[in-house]
């Protein structure tokens, strides 16, 4: 190794013949924020809307479907049903709580209205499984002197 002395070297901007100054509109000198978490407003009705991901016909899997399917089949009667949320409640002919039903588990060409007889069977709830709800559910009955509307929107004196 030389212990001979390097010049000091004075610092300029290199300059090329390519490479052009940079405009404060050009991307390359914005400094944008990174992944900054926006504080969500909490919901007034998030203690009253139902658990989601409902586990509807489509996102439900297979096991699930096929444990339903071999199970037995429950009476009850519609507590409630709407049909522009999606959703309603079946009492059960032998007590107990009510069931939550979704809107693609009902078969047959009726909407249910209160008071219609059904039969269903049940599926758990995920995550906990503690929970159940109605699946492949058909009126056995239609409440008398109700109207019934169909799915394609005619409606139905009984």
């Amino acid at each position: 190794m030389s212990s001979e002395a390097t010049p000091i070297q004075e610092s300029r901007p290199v300059t090329s013949p390519l490479s052009t100054p940079k405009s404060p509109s050009s991307p390359e000198s914005l400094h944008l924020p990174t992944n900054k978490l926006r504080e969500q407003s909490p919901s007034p009705m998030r203690d009253f809307l139902i658990p989601s991901p409902l586990p509807t016909r489509r996102n439900r899997t297979f096991s699930a479907s096929a444990r339903a399917s071999e199970g037995p089949v429950f009476s009850g009667v519609c507590k409630f049903f709407s049909r522009s949320k999606g959703h309603g409640f079946i009492t059960p002919s032998d007590g107990g709580s009510d069931i939550f039903v979704h809107i693609s588990d009902i078969e047959g060409e009726y909407v249910p209205v209160e008071g219609d007889e059904v039969t269903y069977k049940v599926c758990a709830l995920p995550p906990k499984h503690e929970k159940v709800q109605a699946v492949e559910v058909n009126i056995t009955h239609l409440k008398p002197g109700t109207k019934h509307e169909t799915w394609g929107g005619q409606f139905i004196s009984s």
